[in-house]
Protein backbone atom coordinates (compact mmCIF):
# COMPACT_ATOMS: atom_id res chain seq x y z
CA UNK A 1 0.00 0.00 0.00
CA UNK A 2 3.12 2.59 0.37
CA UNK A 3 4.57 1.86 -2.52
CA UNK A 4 4.51 5.69 -4.45
CA UNK A 5 6.70 7.42 -6.33
CA UNK A 6 10.09 8.23 -5.02
CA UNK A 7 9.58 10.55 -1.63
CA UNK A 8 12.99 11.96 -2.00
CA UNK A 9 15.32 12.05 -4.98
CA UNK A 10 18.16 9.65 -4.99
CA UNK A 11 21.21 12.18 -4.56
CA UNK A 12 25.12 10.55 -4.09
CA UNK A 13 25.80 10.40 -0.47
CA UNK A 14 22.11 11.54 0.31
CA UNK A 15 19.74 8.05 1.52
CA UNK A 16 18.50 5.63 -0.62
CA UNK A 17 14.07 6.19 -1.73
CA UNK A 18 14.43 2.50 -0.28
CA UNK A 19 15.66 3.41 2.47
CA UNK A 20 12.92 6.32 3.37
CA UNK A 21 10.35 3.64 2.47
CA UNK A 22 11.45 1.21 4.91
CA UNK A 23 11.64 3.60 8.09
CA UNK A 24 8.07 4.33 6.44
CA UNK A 25 6.57 0.68 6.41
CA UNK A 26 7.78 0.57 10.47
CA UNK A 27 6.19 3.97 11.33
CA UNK A 28 2.72 2.23 9.09
CA UNK A 29 3.36 -0.82 11.64
CA UNK A 30 2.88 1.30 14.57
CA UNK A 31 0.00 3.17 13.24
CA UNK A 32 -1.91 -0.04 12.66
CA UNK A 33 -0.80 -0.92 16.34
CA UNK A 34 -1.97 2.71 17.85
CA UNK A 35 -5.47 2.72 15.82
CA UNK A 36 -6.21 -0.74 16.53
CA UNK A 37 -6.40 0.63 20.25
CA UNK A 38 -8.24 3.44 19.27
CA UNK A 39 -10.95 2.02 17.98
CA UNK A 40 -11.23 -1.47 20.08
CA UNK A 41 -12.72 0.27 22.84
CA UNK A 42 -15.68 1.61 21.02
CA UNK A 43 -16.67 -2.13 20.01
CA UNK A 44 -15.98 -3.35 23.51
CA UNK A 45 -17.47 -0.20 24.88
CA UNK A 46 -21.56 -2.69 25.56
CA UNK A 47 -18.90 -5.27 26.87
CA UNK A 48 -17.60 -3.09 29.59
CA UNK A 49 -20.38 -1.76 30.27
CA UNK A 50 -21.95 -5.81 31.22
CA UNK A 51 -19.38 -7.00 32.83
CA UNK A 52 -19.19 -3.98 35.91
CA UNK A 53 -23.15 -3.76 35.74
CA UNK A 54 -23.86 0.03 34.47
CA UNK A 55 -24.95 1.39 31.72
CA UNK A 56 -23.08 2.19 28.18
CA UNK A 57 -22.98 6.05 29.07
CA UNK A 58 -21.14 5.49 32.35
CA UNK A 59 -18.52 2.50 30.39
CA UNK A 60 -18.10 5.78 27.83
CA UNK A 61 -15.62 7.37 30.71
CA UNK A 62 -12.89 4.74 29.32
CA UNK A 63 -12.95 6.71 26.24
CA UNK A 64 -13.23 10.44 27.64
CA UNK A 65 -10.48 9.78 30.15
CA UNK A 66 -8.21 7.84 26.92
CA UNK A 67 -8.75 10.87 24.67
CA UNK A 68 -8.29 13.53 27.61
CA UNK A 69 -4.58 12.23 28.22
CA UNK A 70 -4.38 11.59 24.50
CA UNK A 71 -5.48 14.95 23.25
CA UNK A 72 -3.71 16.49 26.39
CA UNK A 73 -0.21 14.78 26.13
CA UNK A 74 1.04 15.80 22.83
CA UNK A 75 1.23 19.51 23.96
CA UNK A 76 4.50 18.02 25.08
CA UNK A 77 5.27 15.22 22.51
CA UNK A 78 5.41 17.80 19.88
CA UNK A 79 7.95 20.28 21.19
CA UNK A 80 9.96 16.74 22.57
CA UNK A 81 10.30 14.91 19.03
CA UNK A 82 11.04 18.29 17.36
CA UNK A 83 13.97 18.51 19.75
CA UNK A 84 15.15 14.94 20.18
CA UNK A 85 14.23 13.14 17.19
CA UNK A 86 10.66 12.00 15.62
CA UNK A 87 11.63 8.69 15.17
CA UNK A 88 13.12 8.00 18.30
CA UNK A 89 10.36 9.32 19.75
CA UNK A 90 7.59 6.35 18.09
CA UNK A 91 9.91 3.97 19.28
CA UNK A 92 10.20 5.10 23.01
CA UNK A 93 5.97 5.03 22.73
CA UNK A 94 5.55 2.05 21.31
CA UNK A 95 7.65 0.13 23.93
CA UNK A 96 6.03 2.49 26.94
CA UNK A 97 2.55 1.88 25.33
CA UNK A 98 3.33 -2.02 25.52
CA UNK A 99 3.25 -1.91 28.81
CA UNK A 100 0.03 0.48 30.08
CA UNK A 101 -1.88 -1.11 27.16
CA UNK A 102 -1.53 -4.31 29.56
CA UNK A 103 -2.78 -3.12 32.60
CA UNK A 104 -6.22 -2.33 31.26
CA UNK A 105 -6.54 -5.80 30.52
CA UNK A 106 -5.92 -6.30 34.31
CA UNK A 107 -7.64 -3.83 35.52
CA UNK A 108 -10.58 -5.17 38.02
CA UNK A 109 -13.04 -2.14 38.22
CA UNK A 110 -14.04 0.51 36.44
CA UNK A 111 -11.69 3.04 38.32
CA UNK A 112 -8.92 0.65 37.45
CA UNK A 113 -9.53 0.74 33.61
CA UNK A 114 -10.35 3.92 33.64
CA UNK A 115 -7.24 5.17 35.03
CA UNK A 116 -5.10 2.74 32.85
CA UNK A 117 -7.03 4.08 29.82
CA UNK A 118 -5.85 7.47 31.33
CA UNK A 119 -2.29 6.05 31.67
CA UNK A 120 -2.48 4.84 27.73
CA UNK A 121 -4.11 7.88 26.48
CA UNK A 122 -0.43 8.98 27.92
CA UNK A 123 2.05 6.52 25.96
CA UNK A 124 0.20 6.01 22.77
CA UNK A 125 -0.36 9.79 22.13
CA UNK A 126 2.87 9.97 20.66
CA UNK A 127 2.81 7.71 18.03
CA UNK A 128 0.69 8.63 15.11
CA UNK A 129 0.67 12.69 15.08
CA UNK A 130 4.88 12.31 15.51
CA UNK A 131 4.62 9.68 12.72
CA UNK A 132 2.83 11.91 10.30
CA UNK A 133 5.27 14.97 11.28
CA UNK A 134 8.65 12.41 10.34
CA UNK A 135 6.52 11.61 7.03
CA UNK A 136 6.22 15.54 6.26
CA UNK A 137 9.95 15.98 7.02
CA UNK A 138 10.99 13.50 4.68
CA UNK A 139 8.41 13.45 1.70
CA UNK A 140 7.96 16.75 -0.31
CA UNK A 141 4.45 18.84 0.04
CA UNK A 142 3.40 18.04 -3.55
CA UNK A 143 3.59 14.07 -2.83
CA UNK A 144 2.43 13.98 0.68
CA UNK A 145 -1.57 13.62 0.22
CA UNK A 146 -1.26 10.70 -1.75
CA UNK A 147 1.82 8.84 0.29
CA UNK A 148 -0.32 10.18 3.45
CA UNK A 149 -3.56 8.33 1.86
CA UNK A 150 -1.70 5.38 1.29
CA UNK A 151 -0.15 5.56 4.68
CA UNK A 152 -3.90 6.10 5.64
CA UNK A 153 -4.03 2.26 4.73
CA UNK A 154 -2.21 1.20 7.95
CA UNK A 155 -4.35 3.57 10.55
CA UNK A 156 -7.82 2.12 8.49
CA UNK A 157 -6.39 -1.99 9.06
CA UNK A 158 -5.82 -0.85 12.24
CA UNK A 159 -9.05 0.39 12.88
CA UNK A 160 -10.67 -2.42 10.95
CA UNK A 161 -8.92 -4.70 13.06
CA UNK A 162 -9.84 -3.05 16.63
CA UNK A 163 -13.19 -2.74 15.73
CA UNK A 164 -13.79 -6.25 14.03
CA UNK A 165 -11.82 -8.32 16.16
CA UNK A 166 -13.10 -6.52 19.77
CA UNK A 167 -16.67 -8.04 19.02
CA UNK A 168 -15.38 -11.22 17.95
CA UNK A 169 -12.54 -11.71 20.57
CA UNK A 170 -14.65 -9.96 22.92
CA UNK A 171 -17.17 -12.26 22.71
CA UNK A 172 -15.02 -15.66 22.65
CA UNK A 173 -12.30 -14.73 24.87
CA UNK A 174 -13.61 -11.47 27.13
CA UNK A 175 -12.03 -7.82 26.67
CA UNK A 176 -9.49 -8.00 28.33
CA UNK A 177 -7.82 -10.31 25.94
CA UNK A 178 -8.07 -7.67 23.64
CA UNK A 179 -5.67 -5.95 25.04
CA UNK A 180 -3.35 -8.30 26.19
CA UNK A 181 -3.41 -8.69 21.78
CA UNK A 182 -3.10 -5.31 21.51
CA UNK A 183 -0.02 -4.47 24.00
CA UNK A 184 1.94 -7.95 21.89
CA UNK A 185 1.15 -5.73 19.04
CA UNK A 186 2.87 -2.25 20.35
CA UNK A 187 6.12 -4.51 21.90
CA UNK A 188 6.26 -5.82 17.78
CA UNK A 189 6.29 -2.38 16.53
CA UNK A 190 8.38 -1.18 18.95
CA UNK A 191 10.89 -3.56 17.88
CA UNK A 192 10.72 -3.07 14.32
CA UNK A 193 11.22 0.91 14.71
CA UNK A 194 14.55 0.61 16.96
CA UNK A 195 15.83 -2.05 14.27
CA UNK A 196 15.26 0.89 11.86
CA UNK A 197 16.94 3.40 14.77
CA UNK A 198 19.82 0.94 14.60
CA UNK A 199 20.57 0.48 10.98
CA UNK A 200 18.72 2.75 9.05
CA UNK A 201 20.65 6.48 8.56
CA UNK A 202 17.33 8.40 7.15
CA UNK A 203 15.34 8.23 10.91
CA UNK A 204 18.39 10.42 12.33
CA UNK A 205 18.20 13.20 9.56
CA UNK A 206 14.60 14.65 10.40
CA UNK A 207 16.05 15.31 14.15
CA UNK A 208 19.53 16.81 12.48
CA UNK A 209 17.52 19.76 11.13
CA UNK A 210 15.03 20.45 14.00
CA UNK A 211 17.22 20.22 17.23
CA UNK A 212 17.10 24.20 17.26
CA UNK A 213 13.48 24.48 17.90
CA UNK A 214 12.64 25.25 21.52
CA UNK A 215 9.33 24.31 23.12
CA UNK A 216 7.68 28.04 23.27
CA UNK A 217 9.27 28.99 19.99
CA UNK A 218 7.71 26.30 18.63
CA UNK A 219 3.97 26.87 19.78
CA UNK A 220 4.45 30.67 18.97
CA UNK A 221 5.33 29.40 15.26
CA UNK A 222 2.56 27.77 14.96
CA UNK A 223 0.05 29.47 16.53
CA UNK A 224 0.74 33.20 15.25
CA UNK A 225 -0.36 31.72 11.62
CA UNK A 226 -4.38 32.54 11.03
CA UNK A 227 -4.16 29.45 9.10
CA UNK A 228 -2.97 27.14 11.13
CA UNK A 229 -5.41 28.21 13.75
CA UNK A 230 -8.50 27.52 11.28
CA UNK A 231 -7.17 23.90 10.65
CA UNK A 232 -6.64 23.43 14.37
CA UNK A 233 -10.59 25.01 14.83
CA UNK A 234 -12.06 22.51 12.14
CA UNK A 235 -10.02 19.32 13.01
CA UNK A 236 -11.90 20.55 16.68
CA UNK A 237 -15.36 20.53 15.74
CA UNK A 238 -14.50 17.19 13.70
CA UNK A 239 -13.65 15.65 16.57
CA UNK A 240 -16.36 16.65 18.89
CA UNK A 241 -19.00 15.88 15.81
CA UNK A 242 -17.64 12.56 14.58
CA UNK A 243 -15.95 11.10 17.17
CA UNK A 244 -18.14 12.46 19.84
CA UNK A 245 -20.77 10.57 18.43
CA UNK A 246 -19.40 7.61 16.71
CA UNK A 247 -18.72 5.32 19.52
CA UNK A 248 -22.70 4.82 20.15
CA UNK A 249 -23.03 3.21 17.09
CA UNK A 250 -22.23 0.09 18.35
CA UNK A 251 -24.09 0.36 21.43
CA UNK A 252 -27.02 1.69 19.20
CA UNK A 253 -26.97 -1.39 17.16
CA UNK A 254 -27.19 -3.85 20.14
CA UNK A 255 -29.84 -1.56 22.09
CA UNK A 256 -32.26 -1.03 19.27
CA UNK A 257 -32.02 -4.36 17.32
CA UNK A 258 -30.30 -6.52 19.61
CA UNK A 259 -27.26 -7.65 18.10
CA UNK A 260 -24.86 -9.97 19.08
CA UNK A 261 -21.42 -8.24 19.43
CA UNK A 262 -20.04 -9.95 16.76
CA UNK A 263 -22.31 -9.26 14.39
CA UNK A 264 -21.63 -5.58 15.57
CA UNK A 265 -17.99 -5.82 15.45
CA UNK A 266 -18.54 -6.62 11.76
CA UNK A 267 -20.91 -3.95 11.20
CA UNK A 268 -18.60 -1.25 12.75
CA UNK A 269 -15.53 -2.86 11.18
CA UNK A 270 -17.26 -1.65 7.55
CA UNK A 271 -15.83 1.90 8.68
CA UNK A 272 -12.46 0.68 7.59
CA UNK A 273 -13.26 -0.24 4.51
CA UNK A 274 -14.56 2.78 3.36
CA UNK A 275 -11.18 4.25 4.14
CA UNK A 276 -9.44 1.65 2.31
CA UNK A 277 -11.29 2.71 -0.46
CA UNK A 278 -10.26 6.19 -0.12
CA UNK A 279 -6.71 5.31 -0.02
CA UNK A 280 -7.19 3.02 -3.12
CA UNK A 281 -9.03 6.28 -5.12
CA UNK A 282 -7.00 8.87 -3.45
CA UNK A 283 -4.75 9.33 -6.28
CA UNK A 284 -7.94 9.86 -8.35
CA UNK A 285 -9.68 11.93 -6.43
CA UNK A 286 -7.13 14.30 -6.32
CA UNK A 287 -7.09 14.79 -9.65
CA UNK A 288 -10.63 14.61 -10.14
CA UNK A 289 -11.67 17.00 -7.16
CA UNK A 290 -8.59 18.62 -5.82
CA UNK A 291 -8.58 19.37 -1.53
CA UNK A 292 -11.53 21.17 -1.85
CA UNK A 293 -13.60 19.02 -3.68
CA UNK A 294 -12.02 15.68 -1.57
CA UNK A 295 -12.99 17.18 1.83
CA UNK A 296 -16.60 18.52 0.51
CA UNK A 297 -17.68 15.69 -0.64
CA UNK A 298 -16.65 13.99 2.82
CA UNK A 299 -18.76 15.83 4.53
CA UNK A 300 -22.13 15.37 2.31
CA UNK A 301 -20.98 11.70 2.11
CA UNK A 302 -21.04 11.45 6.29
CA UNK A 303 -24.19 13.22 6.44
CA UNK A 304 -26.26 11.18 4.27
CA UNK A 305 -25.04 7.93 6.25
CA UNK A 306 -25.24 9.43 9.74
CA UNK A 307 -28.65 10.50 8.52
CA UNK A 308 -29.48 7.34 7.53
CA UNK A 309 -28.43 5.69 10.76
CA UNK A 310 -31.13 7.87 12.78
CA UNK A 311 -33.64 6.85 10.78
CA UNK A 312 -33.36 3.16 9.58
CA UNK A 313 -36.35 0.63 10.15
CA UNK A 314 -33.96 -2.58 10.18
CA UNK A 315 -30.38 -3.00 10.91
CA UNK A 316 -29.38 -4.08 7.29
CA UNK A 317 -29.18 -0.21 6.52
CA UNK A 318 -25.89 -0.04 8.76
CA UNK A 319 -23.15 -1.69 7.16
CA UNK A 320 -24.00 0.74 4.18
CA UNK A 321 -24.33 3.60 6.21
CA UNK A 322 -21.34 2.86 8.14
CA UNK A 323 -19.51 2.18 4.88
CA UNK A 324 -20.44 5.96 4.14
CA UNK A 325 -19.18 6.95 7.55
CA UNK A 326 -15.57 5.63 6.73
CA UNK A 327 -15.43 6.98 2.91
CA UNK A 328 -16.46 10.50 3.84
CA UNK A 329 -14.32 10.33 7.43
CA UNK A 330 -11.34 9.55 5.69
CA UNK A 331 -11.91 12.06 2.54
CA UNK A 332 -12.63 15.23 4.94
CA UNK A 333 -9.94 14.04 7.46
CA UNK A 334 -6.48 13.06 5.28
CA UNK A 335 -7.62 16.53 3.42
CA UNK A 336 -7.04 18.16 6.91
CA UNK A 337 -3.71 15.77 8.04
CA UNK A 338 -2.01 17.25 4.57
CA UNK A 339 -2.75 20.56 5.73
CA UNK A 340 -1.75 20.26 9.04
CA UNK A 341 1.57 18.78 8.03
CA UNK A 342 2.61 22.02 6.07
CA UNK A 343 0.64 24.63 8.17
CA UNK A 344 3.85 25.30 10.23
CA UNK A 345 7.25 23.35 8.22
CA UNK A 346 9.33 24.74 10.57
CA UNK A 347 8.03 23.34 13.59
CA UNK A 348 6.13 20.36 12.11
CA UNK A 349 6.32 18.08 15.34
CA UNK A 350 4.40 20.25 17.38
CA UNK A 351 2.20 21.67 14.48
CA UNK A 352 0.70 17.80 14.14
CA UNK A 353 0.98 16.88 17.35
CA UNK A 354 -0.87 20.19 18.25
CA UNK A 355 -3.72 18.91 15.33
CA UNK A 356 -4.02 15.74 17.11
CA UNK A 357 -4.16 17.51 20.33
CA UNK A 358 -6.96 19.33 19.92
CA UNK A 359 -8.83 16.49 17.34
CA UNK A 360 -9.00 14.50 20.29
CA UNK A 361 -9.85 17.35 23.17
CA UNK A 362 -12.69 17.67 20.63
CA UNK A 363 -13.54 14.22 21.25
CA UNK A 364 -13.47 14.39 24.55
CA UNK A 365 -16.03 17.06 24.86
CA UNK A 366 -18.06 15.45 22.54
CA UNK A 367 -18.31 12.08 24.05
CA UNK A 368 -19.22 13.73 27.18
CA UNK A 369 -21.47 16.25 25.82
CA UNK A 370 -23.51 12.97 24.14
CA UNK A 371 -22.73 10.65 26.75
CA UNK A 372 -26.11 11.95 28.81
CA UNK A 373 -28.20 12.34 25.24
CA UNK A 374 -27.13 8.84 24.92
CA UNK A 375 -28.84 7.60 28.04
CA UNK A 376 -31.73 9.44 28.03
CA UNK A 377 -33.01 9.79 24.79
CA UNK A 378 -30.90 7.34 22.84
CA UNK A 379 -28.32 8.05 20.26
CA UNK A 380 -30.87 8.83 16.61
CA UNK A 381 -30.98 12.59 17.88
CA UNK A 382 -26.89 12.20 17.86
CA UNK A 383 -27.17 10.94 14.53
CA UNK A 384 -29.89 13.23 13.08
CA UNK A 385 -27.66 16.37 14.47
CA UNK A 386 -24.05 15.27 12.80
CA UNK A 387 -26.08 14.82 9.65
CA UNK A 388 -26.34 18.13 9.43
CA UNK A 389 -23.49 19.75 10.99
CA UNK A 390 -20.77 17.83 9.64
CA UNK A 391 -21.35 18.95 5.89
CA UNK A 392 -21.49 22.39 7.12
CA UNK A 393 -18.22 21.76 9.05
CA UNK A 394 -16.67 20.96 5.87
CA UNK A 395 -18.19 23.58 3.11
CA UNK A 396 -17.35 26.47 5.76
CA UNK A 397 -13.40 24.72 6.07
CA UNK A 398 -13.38 24.47 1.85
CA UNK A 399 -14.30 28.24 1.33
CA UNK A 400 -11.33 29.43 2.90
CA UNK A 401 -8.84 26.88 1.67
CA UNK A 402 -9.91 27.96 -1.88
CA UNK A 403 -9.45 31.37 -0.32
CA UNK A 404 -6.03 30.62 0.62
CA UNK A 405 -5.30 28.62 -2.65
CA UNK A 406 -6.15 31.78 -4.76
CA UNK A 407 -4.46 33.93 -2.71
Amino acid sequence: MLSTPSPTPARPGGPKPGSVMRAIAALALASFASQALVRAADTLLPQIAADFAITVGAASIVITAYALTHGSMQFIAGPLADRFGKYRTVALACALSAVTVAVCGLAGSLDSLTAARFASGLTVAWILPISLAYIGDVVPYEQRQQLLGRFLAAQVLGQMFGQAAGGIIGDYFGWRTMFFLLAAMLALAGIALAIELATNPVTHAAAERSKAQGLSAGYKAVLSKPWARIVLLTVCLEGALFQGVFPFVSADLHLRFGLSFTAIGMIIGVFAIGGLVYAALVRLLMHRLGQAGIANAGGLIMGLSFLALAIEPVWLFAPVATLGIGLGFFSLHNTLQTEGTQMTPEARGTAVALFASVYFLGQTAGVALAAPIMDRYGAQPLFAFVALALPLLALWFTARLKRRQKA
